[in-house]
């Protein structure tokens, strides 16, 4: 029988002469800056390795003697110096103009809200593309110079780690961190004392701790329950990433949302532009709300002046992707809250009504209503959010209703290889670093030697084969397969064997996602993937949510086809899907392959990544690449019209997918015509790096959001808090009015319509309004002029305003006049209509009222 166990970690003294590695280390911009990394990387690579690239956890566990050798080590001192002077200088460096122009860092500040944050692995705070994007949005803030503060939740488990048994059945792993380990710091108050606010639950209230920390040049702050003056129910509201039940998810959300703007209070820091990405903490309304009414305002001017300076993006199609609330769950939660806000409880609830979701309280349609700025995620997206979401403005035409679309990008020191990165350092200088916008730019990548360019992707492609051979062979072991069937299965995972045609899907496993694509002919995709002359391998990378079995299945069902005697070796699926293993797929797979249901993805991201690294995509024309193909850089895959039902639409893209693979891909990759490489296929890797680093990087994102929202919101909530907050109630107390009228306003055309007109005629147009009260000026009058699209749709080329006149009809109608000049020949289509209008709106439509003639 053996004794008890005990641990003991000896922790080394950093040398006085390498001290600020501690510092380097307590910083998040090492999750993004290579040389960083590097220092800690020359130290002990193995112990990085275990540590999971975690800094602190490193300075805790290497050896004092490595420290006390780098510390005489004049090649590391260098290094380490000329780490910090760039660390140095990138903190003190200028806000960009832009910016600059539009924001004070002395006075505004954004406040960005996100349930999970993917800044990096050593931070396990995220679950996937969502919080993979929170955090480059983060770090392009931080390089922007914008003045900006990160809020989210800190999970005590996070989101699980992953391992697939000998069965393909996904295993879920939580593991409690110790937040210790990661570059936080409990906030604390005037005293020394750590800060801690409360939130409000039924029958108690919750102490929520406060952490924050820094990630560059601004500073993130994150929040847990996980304290000992708490119930053991409240300690594990933040224990789980996406865990618990429908009770935990509205407590989560509840500290997210209300919390997350008293932490920030709480720490003096008075943001002006709140940003709120997804729904999930949607709750920072209320609480903003709350803190207008007592401070005097009634709760409509409250909410207008809360919406105005509010941002909202929505970032999923998936109904699933969209919390609901039941009404007697939120009554229980809100019933107090109500009452603070100083409405009825059916006047809060229908804040969050939607028409899919009677007796819910939709968590969008609170982020909606709650703010006058809001977006998709790309081009595509944004017109499907104006669709499922235009029942907030019930008589705007969906595509004209103020969701519009800012297109997701990556932070691309993050994701760019460090062997591309020194290679662009060789050939441009410094220089690019500062060139991210300029498309003009990157058509230098032409320049670099076709054989220098294939020669560094596979460099890459052998350290990821490396990487996925032992992964993959450490997997198996556990699940007691034979020495001899491992071989077999990982023969082609050879870092001396780069010549093979290597494809990556790595992803979230969601049915829409759409994983076994490939396999609606497997006899064909056996016969691709197996020619003895042009062999390739895919390998699958990803995590299903614990409760979606669906997305488990899909994980069996392509174990199953990795096992079968036809697939072996050219089909692998690999566990644990992590940034780690993101950063080495996206840079090292030659071809990425992403076959989502169209339209369900909103945008995407991993083939962004893969694209800006020289890998070609092989994609279905959705989310972001329907914005990005452009018929040089990668493949598209034509998506058939929603109507058809879903097994025709998996038959003919499934059979697109493998014509391409088997008549485009395959055949341009291993045409070397005399040369170790394809120049064809090196001319469509570089047409992707120069087609898409310039327009889907974070950088660009961030500025978008920036100029389009960030900026117009910023002054929108100083012009309505303005002399205070007269501007808010002058608007609530306009659309009250206007909506009580709406009902009744009537229009009607007072002149004849004429069929015809010649060129250069004037067409004088009267149109009659009873205003059911209103003021002529409260309603704009106009002319759409289109023409028919096949389908029998009108596409507006030109809208003219209305002037009110003087005069009234003898039903005491307001007389509204437009004499036009058609200037567009032919047959054309002209409309009427009219919308209320007040000079303090964010957008002309946000109230929702329309009136066509």
């Amino acid at each position: 029988m053996q004794g008890t166990r005990y641990v003991l970690e000896v922790q080394p003294r950093i040398p006085e002469r390498i001290e600020r590695l501690a510092e380097l280390a307590d910083d998040l911009f090492y999750s993004w800056d290579r040389g960083v990394r590097g220092l800690f990387r020359r130290l002990d690579s193995a112990l990085w390795d275990a540590c999971n690239h975690n800094p602190k956890v490193f300075l805790r566990r290497v050896a004092q003697k490595r420290l006390e050798e780098a510390a005489q080590d004049r090649v590391f001192l260098e290094d380490y110096r000329r780490v910090l002077s760039a660390y140095e200088t990138y903190l003190q460096e200028q806000v960009q103009s832009d910016v600059g122009l539009l924001f004070d860092p002395q006075r505004d500040l954004v406040a960005y809200f996100c349930a999970e944050f993917g800044f990096h692995e050593s931070l396990p705070v995220y679950s996937g593309g969502l919080g993979i994007l929170a955090g480059d949005h983060c770090k392009a803030a931080s390089d922007l110079g914008l003045p900006f503060v990160a809020v989210g939740l800190l999970y005590r488990q996070g989101y699980f780690t992953q391992t697939i048994d000998a069965h393909g059945n996904q295993v879920a792993h939580y593991h409690p961190t110790d937040f210790g380990d990661l570059p936080l710091h409990p906030a604390t108050d005037a005293e020394g004392r750590e800060l801690c606010i409360r939130v409000e639950l039924p029958g108690r209230t919750v102490c929520v701790r406060v952490w924050t920390g820094r990630a560059g040049r601004i500073r993130v702050v994150f929040l847990d329950t996980d304290l000992p003056q708490n119930s053991e129910a409240d300690r594990r509201i933040t224990y789980q990433l996406y865990g618990g039940d429908e009770n935990t998810r509205i407590q989560q959300e509840i500290v997210l949302g209300i919390g997350g703007v008293r932490a920030l209070r709480a720490l003096g820091l008075t943001p002006t532009v709140w940003h709120l990405n997804e729904g999930h903490a949607a709750f920072a309304v209320l609480e903003r709300c709350r803190e207008q009414v007592e401070a005097g305002l009634d709760f409509d001017a409250a909410l207008e002046l809360v919406a105005a300076g509010t941002v909202f993006t929505t970032h999923t199609p998936v109904p699933a992707g969209h919390d609901v609330f039941d009404h007697g769950l939120f009554r229980g939660y809100f019933e107090d809250f109500a009452a603070r806000l100083g409405i009825p409880m059916d006047r809060l609830l229908a804040l969050g009504a939607s028409p899919a979701n009677q007796g819910g309280f939709n968590m969008t349609a609170l982020a909606l209503r709650g703010s006058r700025f809001h977006n998709g995620v790309s081009r595509i997206h944004g017109r499907v959010a104006s669709s499922m979401e235009g029942y907030v403005w019930p008589q705007i035409p969906h595509e004209e209703n103020p969701i519009g679309h800012v297109t997701n990008g990556i932070h691309l020191p993050t994701f760019l290889a460090r062997q591309w990165a020194g290679l662009f350092d060789m050939h441009f200088g410094a220089e690019w670093r500062s060139e991210l916008l300029d498309e003009a730019y990157w058509q230098r990548i032409d320049s670099i030697p076709d054989y220098t360019f294939w020669s560094t992707h596979q460099l890459l492609k052998a350290e990821l084969l490396a990487e996925l051979g032992e992964r993959v062979r450490a997997q198996h072991r556990r699940n007691g397969l034979s020495e001899a069937h491992i071989r077999r299965l990982t023969r082609h995972l050879n870092p001396d064997r780069t010549d093979i045609l290597l494809l990556g899907f790595a992803r979230r496993f969601a049915t829409y996602k759409r994983a076994t694509l490939l396999f609606q002919d497997p006899a064909r995709l056996a016969r691709i993937l197996k020619d003895p002359e042009r062999p390739a391998v895919i390998v699958f990378a990803g995590k299903a949510h614990p409760r979606d079995l669906p997305g488990q299945e899909l994980i069996r069902t392509i174990h199953e086809y990795a096992m079968r005697p036809e697939f072996e070796g050219h089909i692998v699926l690999v566990e644990n899907y992590d940034l780690a293993l993101a950063r080495a797929l996206v840079t090292g797979v030659d071809v990425w392959v992403n076959t989502p249901e169209h339209p369900l993805e909103a945008s995407g991201t991993s083939g962004m990544k893969a694209g800006v690294n020289g890998v070609l995509n092989l994609s279905v024309l959705d989310g972001w690449w329907a914005e990005g193909f452009d018929g040089t850089n990668g493949w598209g895959i034509t998506p058939h019209a929603p109507h058809y039902d879903l097994a025709h639409r998996n038959r003919e893209e499934g059979q697109e997918l493998l014509d391409l693979l088997e008549e485009e891909v395959v055949p341009l990759y291993y045409h070397r015509d005399g040369h170790g490489y394809s120049p064809g296929w090196v001319r469509m890797a570089k047409a992707s790096m120069r087609t898409l680093i310039p327009r889907f990087n974070a950088q660009r994102m961030v500025m978008d959001y920036v100029l389009q929202h960030y900026g117009p919101a910023n002054l929108q909530a100083r012009t309505l808090a303005e002399d205070g907050a007269a501007p808010a109630r002058e608007l609530a107390a306009w659309k009250a009015r206007v909506i009580a009228a709406w009902p009744k306003v009537r229009a009607r055309r007072l002149d004849p319509p004429p069929a015809r007109l010649y060129n250069g005629e004037v067409l004088p147009i009267r149109v009659a309004v009873d205003l059911a009260g209103l003021a002529p000026e409260d309603v704009v009058v106009e002319c759409l002029i289109g023409t028919e699209r096949a389908d029998g749709t009108v596409e507006t080329r030109q809208r003219f305003p209305f002037r009110p006149l003087e005069e009234r009809t003898e039903e005491g109608e307001a007389v509204y006049a437009l004499d036009l000049t058609p200037t567009l020949p032919g047959l054309q289509v002209y409309r009427l209509r009219l919308h209320p209008y007040h000079r303090l709106m964010s957008h002309p439509l946000e109230l929702g009222c329309m009136l066509w003639l």
